[in-house]
Parts: C-alpha cells; sequence; structure tokens
C-alpha cells in the first residue's frame, strides 16, 4: 500500500502545522530532553528512582487471592445476603464451605465428628441424601472466611486430620489455595527461564552485556511498580471508588501472573526499540552521548504514543462490568504509561549516561558463547602495527 501511494499518503493533514514536525527529530521536544538529561544525569536517575522504588515497595505488599465475603465489592441480592449473615453473626465461612468426600467404605458420621474437633471449624454435617453408590459428601464449615490469612492453617489442620481415613479434602478454600500453589508454585523457574532468554537475545542484538542486564532489571522494577499501582488502588482501596468498587485486600491470583506476562513482554519491546537507534547512533558516531541522544529523540515521540493507544484501550476495558477485569485493566493501563515514561524517559538515558563506554562492554569470550564474531581492530591500530 505504501509503494503504490508514495508521497501521496501525506497529502491528508491529520494534524495542525505547530504540532507537526519540523528539521531533524533531535531538534524538537525529545531531543531536547535528551540534552537536558545528559547535562543533569544524577539528578533525573535519582528521581527516576525514587518513583520506582515507592511504588515497587507497595507492591511488595501484593496479596494474591480472592477477596474476603466482607470486601467482596458490588451490589445487589448477594451482598444483602452477606450483610444479613454478618448481622447474624455467622462465620462468613459458610459462604465458602470445606467439600469432603468420603470413599466407599468411610463412615461419613464419624468424619463428620472428627473434623468438627478441628481448631477453626465451625461446624460439619454429613446429609444422608449426600450419598451415592457408597460414596458421600460431609460439608464442614470454617470459623473465618474461606479466603482470610488464617485459612492455610485450617487446611492443613483437616488435611492432617482426614490423613489414614478414606476421605479427601476439597471445597472452594482449598481449591483457590491449590490454585495459587499451582500459580506461584513454579513461578520462580519460569521467571528464570525468561531472563536467561532475555539476556542471552538482548546480548547478541547489542553486542553487549552491560545493556541487557539493566534492561532485564529495569523491567523487573517497572513490572513491581505497576504491581505497587494495582496494590494502592484496588488493593488498599486509594481511588477504587471511581470504578464502584471499595478495598478489597487482595488481588485475584491470576491477574499479577498476566500482568507480568502483557507487561514484560510490552516493555521489553520498547526496550530494543530504543536501544536499537542507540546502537546503530553509536556505531555511526562513537559516541555515547551522542547515540542516547539520537535514541531518545528519534524513538521518544514514538515510544510514547504507542503507550497511549495501549493506555486508553485497556483504561477503556477497566469499564466492562465485572470486579476482576478492573484491576487487571488498570494494571496494564497505568503500568504500560509508567514504562514508557518514568523508566524509558528518565532511568534509561540517565543510567546510559552515568555509564559511559561501559554500556558497549563485552568480553571476548562472551562472544564466543554466543556466536558472535569477535572485535575487528580499528583501522588506526591496524595501521600502526603494520
Amino acid at each position: 500500500m505504501l509503494s503504490v501511494l508514495g508521497t501521496r499518503i501525506n497529502s491528508v493533514r491529520v494534524m495542525p502545522k505547530r504540532f507537526a514536525d519540523k528539521g531533524h527529530p533531535e531538534d524538537g521536544l525529545w531531543g531536547r530532553w535528551a540534552r537536558l538529561v545528559l547535562r543533569h544525569p544524577w539528578r533525573v536517575a535519582a528521581v527516576g528512582t525514587a518513583i520506582v522504588l515507592v511504588l515497587a515497595g507497595i507492591g511488595t505488599q501484593l496479596v494474591p487471592n480472592e477477596a474476603q465475603l466482607k470486601n467482596f465489592p458490588g451490589s445487589g441480592t448477594g451482598i444483602a445476603g452477606r450483610n444479613a449473615l454478618a448481622a447474624a453473626q455467622i462465620s462468613p465461612g459458610v459462604m465458602k464451605p470445606f467439600n469432603i468426600l468420603v470413599k466407599p467404605g468411610g463412615d461419613p458420621q464419624r468424619i463428620a465428628a472428627q473434623v468438627r474437633g478441628v481448631e477453626g471449624v465451625a461446624g460439619a454435617v454429613a446429609p444422608s441424601d449426600w450419598r451415592r453408590n457408597g460414596s458421600s459428601i460431609v460439608e464442614a464449615f470454617p470459623a473465618i472466611d474461606g479466603a482470610a490469612p488464617g485459612i492455610q492453617g485450617v487446611i492443613n489442620r483437616l488435611n492432617t486430620s482426614l490423613s489414614g481415613t478414606r476421605a479427601s479434602l476439597g471445597g472452594t478454600p482449598a481449591v483457590d489455595r491449590d490454585f495459587v500453589h499451582a500459580i506461584y508454585g513454579n513461578f520462580g523457574y519460569v521467571l528464570a527461564f525468561v531472563l536467561i532468554v532475555t539476556l542471552i537475545l538482548l546480548a547478541r542484538a547489542f553486542r553487549s552485556i552491560v545493556l541487557p542486564i539493566k534492561a532485564v532489571i529495569l523491567n523487573l522494577l517497572s513490572l513491581a511498580a505497576a504491581y505497587g499501582i494495582v496494590v494502592f488502588i484496588f488493593q488498599e482501596g486509594h481511588g477504587s471508588s471511581i470504578w464502584g468498587i471499595s478495598a478489597t485486600q487482595a488481588i485475584p491470583a491470576w491477574i499479577p501472573l498476566m500482568i507480568f506476562a502483557f507487561l514484560y513482554g510490552l516493555s521489553m519491546d520498547y526496550e530494543v526499540f530504543m536501544l536499537s537507534r542507540m546502537r546503530e547512533a553509536y556505531d555511526e558516531t562513537h559516541s555515547t552521548n551522542r547515540a542516547i541522544e539520537l535514541g531518545l529523540a528519534r524513538t521518544g515521540k514514538l515510544v510514547t504514543s504507542a503507550a497511549l493507544i495501549l493506555f486508553f484501550a485497556f483504561l477503556v476495558l477497566s469499564s466492562s462490568p465485572g470486579y476482576e477485569i478492573k484491576p487487571f485493566a488498570i494494571g496494564l493501563a497505568a503500568g504500560i504509561i509508567f514504562d514508557a515514561t518514568v523508566i524509558r524517559a528518565l532511568l534509561v538515558p540517565a543510567l546510559m549516561r552515568l555509564l559511559g563506554e561501559a554500556n558497549w562492554w563485552m568480553p571476548d569470550w562472551t562472544r564466543t558463547a554466543l556466536f558472535l564474531p569477535k572485535r575487528e581492530r580499528a583501522p588506526e591500530a591496524a595501521a600502526e602495527n603494520v
């Protein structure tokens, strides 16, 4: 299409003249900003680091779990029933009971009596109608909410109590805990694999060891800051009323994992885009400062424009009905804007300015390990040796 249209693609003006590009990108706003960062790298790095550390610190308080009944947002008959239970001082555990499967040969009444004596269990029943082909169900009610922090202890005690019997524990609280363990039990291995692959690919692309390490560290900090935004708004409730919900004191377990999958890929995409231009400029000029200036000036507007498009798309998604979609969408929207501004516009150029020529360091042994050709000697050096 571009080949057919040629220069005619620019015949329709979509922006006022005063907003149109004039001259070289480095003469515009992003070029001026790049030169400001180059003049004051310590100050810019300090501001960016402070913002990241504050939000990342909040992000460490993230609780991946279902919201407790008392904190579950929304309205309607279900919420009215919750309030009625609370007013009658009935345990919220009745809304998320344990279901214990008693296999053929087991005595459900004895199991129910045994479970009633477990600390943290408010009661247990074994209706005669809940029996089929020798199997039966015992329902036990925890004394606390099925999503409360202490529920894991109740689950452990129940499993210990049922050990050696012909019964196994199930139900919403146990399933939720198994789900969290399944997601995060091997997450460390998944994260390590992603980081190692990222380091290898970026080292080959940028012919540097320092730039990939910096990129990975900044991406992880950006991700932690995005978690901090989600915790601040939804878990702690500072501003969640805008979306018609109150503080949930927890974030559904699948949301942090999905935010990681989206944001890590998007932020690394921005990083590669920006650093590729800087690497090209460095190869042409052999000046780190000039590479930072040209790279940021030529990619800053494109990166922020792409981030704004995604930001508004996810912002619209946050208006969808349903509680869980809101923290997911806002986490992505805020995380993308944060990465494109604080990380890419502040920390990346400032840290590269402070690192100087060390940005491009790559020992020969890593080149061999990554199957990269060894550095060619500069023409001047070769002439001297002759």
